[in-house]
């Protein structure tokens, strides 16, 4: 659970000295944040199921906007993303930038229960200044040991105008319960003309034959590639067709469902490869358990632009008069304002099995 001590009003801090990440918060600031994180519980409560302390695993994935770059963003908004990833066990991130602030006052917002592990910027103009990372909880999930990047080879690139991954392609290992099981965090090439669409297909395509080989040289077979595929319906079926004919299914509450913002896209996919051991979680209609969490269905919604206008006319850098013009502020507002204070994407989250004991003993028992 996050921590809330700089929600707390002026008599709190004169009995007891609170630790504060954001000391100059307004006491109309601080009345909206409790009252946004309210409706973020309740919607939480709704669509995430509660954690099965045992048995399973809530995973996530988020591609989380310019995370350490832009300076847009209100206190409101961390307490926000903080208390959506609170929710999970595990979340992969992608868009962590070159420099960690904003990670770590995440961090301190979700208390001593969290870790995180991060790889370097992938450098050069085409690596954007970005790194991966998952946040875990530590209390729930632990590292295996298992930590790499999935770097290209000649063997593998021969004949391919693409030698690596424009953004490197980051893979951990995790232990919970029963399973030791491998996360791989992509972020593809974005863009849906005929030539972006040709050159994310050659990327996944060199993706999986290294990724083959390395499972061959004791890569876990227990894996996950999630992250932003920049998927598009129709565009992208061949592509994802490679994907599947290497094992990997995706969840089926997140087959083509819209992931980004603007209510359009599929950008966001996970793939988990097909193995005896390694199970998602089904409902009673036998269905695995996953799917997108709309965060802005409870905070930043529509028809609050005039709430936020001080914030938004501050930031704005265009050169149409927004303060006399209530249709050109809403579209500020919903299009680009909102989408940088927690981002352009949605969660995507399923939930994984950790507790084979019973289908284990039954086996055993067989055997006999």
């Amino acid at each position: 659970m996050p921590f809330y001590n700089d929600l707390r009003p002026d008599s709190d801090h004169k009995k007891r000295d609170y630790a504060l990440i954001f000391p100059d918060m307004k006491k109309s600031e601080k009345k909206r944040a409790i009252q946004g994180i309210l409706r973020l519980k309740e919607g939480l409560d709704t669509h995430i199921p509660p954690r099965r302390t045992g048995s399973s695993l809530l995973i996530a994935s988020w591609n989380i906007k310019e995370f350490g770059h832009t300076r847009q963003r209100l206190p409101e908004a961390y307490f926000y993303i903080a208390e959506v990833i609170a929710r999970f066990d595990l979340v992969i991130v992608q868009e962590i930038k070159s420099t960690l602030d904003d990670l770590h006052i995440l961090l301190r917002i979700l208390g001593g229960d969290w870790d995180y592990i991060v790889n370097d910027i992938t450098s050069g103009d085409d690596g954007n200044s970005e790194r991966s990372a998952y946040l875990y909880n530590n209390k729930r999930v632990k590292l295996s040991g298992t930590v790499g990047e999935l770097v290209l080879w000649k063997d593998i690139t021969d004949g391919s105008a693409i030698k690596q991954l424009k953004r490197t392609p980051y893979l951990t290992g995790f232990r919970a319960g029963w399973k030791e099981f491998a996360l791989l965090n992509v972020h593809l090439q974005p863009g849906d003309d005929k030539e972006e669409v040709k050159y994310r297909k050659q990327e996944v395509s060199l993706m999986m034959r290294a990724l083959a080989e390395k499972m061959d040289e004791g890569w876990t077979k227990r894996l996950v590639i999630a992250g932003d595929f920049n998927f598009y319906r129709k565009k992208d079926d061949e592509t994802i067709s490679i994907i599947e004919d290497a094992g990997f299914f995706e969840i089926e509450g997140l087959v083509g469902v819209n992931t980004n913002a603007a209510d359009k896209h599929a950008f966001d996919r996970m793939f988990i490869r097909k193995n005896e051991y390694f199970k998602i979680v089904r409902d009673i209609e036998g269905s695995r358990v996953g799917g997108v969490f709309n965060i802005f269905d409870y905070v930043y919604r529509e028809g609050q632009a005039k709430r936020y206008k001080k914030y938004i006319l501050e930031s704005y850098g265009g050169t149409k008069d927004l303060d006399g013009d209530d249709v050109a502020l809403e579209k500020q507002y919903h299009v680009y304002w909102k989408r940088n204070q927690v981002s352009d994407h949605l969660p995507i989250w399923f939930e994984l099995e950790i507790d084979s004991s019973q289908k284990f003993l039954e086996g055993k028992l067989e055997s006999f």
